[in-house]
């Protein structure tokens, strides 16, 4: 059943910067060529970070370079550093607040480098759930459900991917969201998709919720929907083309349970362009 057209594909490079755009891409076991290549790591806490933890990131973006092996900065300030230059780091370390170096990534044998930081027993699950800045009485996503690679590692060892490597939104979902916040910015970029879906006019409401389980084909890729995606405080901060917006996770949590958008893994791989036909399985 056609359910739509893949309307945008979105890479990120640097994890927890704002991506880019692209018109045509391959898509693998590590989803979108291109996204999450690069990660800024923390020196004292040894530990990758993202927009979590770092939500100055947002104010960045970032690029894939030709040469394949190197990224760009633009900082809040204009200027743009690629990621061989040296002064890079302290740029970036004066951004946050906290002295970091970044980092490419790195092989799933390196376990180190990906191990998450952990002061004290049960401090690091404290941390995490602050990041999603709920209010008295609002409810939190079910912290049991974390895979357990994630209990010791920032992200999943060989990938600085948090959860699976694809991110899908609906303009169903935006539309139906903004219909209940009409004075809210529900910007696409402020959930970081991969795909952004245009779906037919028949369907309504948060609608990718109820692909999961079930699968999408879209130009040569089929992609297995897995779960939906529970939204933290990252969505309420500024990028560089918007401002903060904190009523946007409030509806979210009130409307949405929680969740806008859905986690994808790529079954079968192959290219997608903007324009193709997006199909449910």
């Amino acid at each position: 059943m056609k359910v739509g057209t893949l309307k945008e594909i979105w890479r990120y490079p640097v994890k927890g910067m704002a991506g880019e755009q692209v018109a045509v891409s391959s898509i693998g076991a590590n989803g979108v060529l291109g996204d999450r290549t690069w990660a800024l790591r923390d020196v004292q806490r040894k530990e990758i970070q993202s927009c979590k933890f770092r939500p100055q990131l947002l104010q960045c973006g970032a690029r894939a370079n030709e040469d394949g092996a190197t990224v760009s900065v633009t900082f809040p300030d204009g200027a743009i550093l690629r990621s061989d230059d040296r002064t890079i780091h302290e740029k970036l370390s004066r951004l946050t607040g906290h002295e970091s170096t970044l980092q490419p990534l790195r092989p799933d044998t390196d376990i180190e480098f990906y191990r998450r930081y952990k002061p004290a027993k049960g401090t690091w699950l404290d941390e995490l759930a602050t990041t999603f800045d709920r209010e008295p009485g609002e409810p939190l996503p079910d912290f049991t459900q974390i895979p357990p690679v994630l209990v010791d590692h920032v992200s999943v060892p060989g990938t600085f991917f948090l959860v699976v490597p694809l991110h899908f939104v609906t303009t169903a979902t935006l539309h139906h969201l903004q219909s209940l916040n009409t004075s809210g910015n529900w910007d696409r970029r402020r959930f970081r998709p991969n795909l952004v879906i245009e779906t037919a006019p028949e369907f309504a409401g948060l609608v990718e919720q109820e692909w999961v389980g079930k699968k999408l084909v879209i130009g040569h890729v089929t992609v297995d929907c897995v779960g939906g995606t529970p939204r933290c405080g990252a969505v309420t901060r500024a990028q560089p083309d918007f401002g903060s917006d904190t009523s946007i996770l409030r509806t979210i949590i009130r409307e949405a349970d929680q969740n806008v958008g859905a986690y994808g893994v790529t079954e079968r791989p192959g290219t997608v362009q903007t324009g193709d036909a997006v199909y449910l399985d």
